[in-house]
């Protein structure tokens, strides 16, 4: 499990980035205890390279969607 903050700093992206991922359905949330939301680790590291790697392609967050959860 990671955390948003742990996220944050190995992956170089803001929380904000981090939050619209979530909202959007890119990064579910794997468990929350109080307001600490966690993340699986292994699916987090594949679909942000995916994400990076399709946004460079000049994808779209909702085609990126798409691909990655089929919504």
């Amino acid at each position: 499990m990671i955390s948003v903050n742990d996220i944050m700093s190995k992956y170089n992206i803001s929380y904000q980035t981090v939050n619209h991922y979530t909202d959007f359905g890119l990064l579910p949330v794997a468990a929350k205890k109080g307001n600490v939301r966690f993340y699986n680790k292994n699916l987090i590291e594949k679909r942000l390279k995916k994400i990076r790697d399709l946004m460079q392609e000049g994808y779209s967050l909702r085609l990126i969607r798409k691909q990655l959860v089929g919504i």
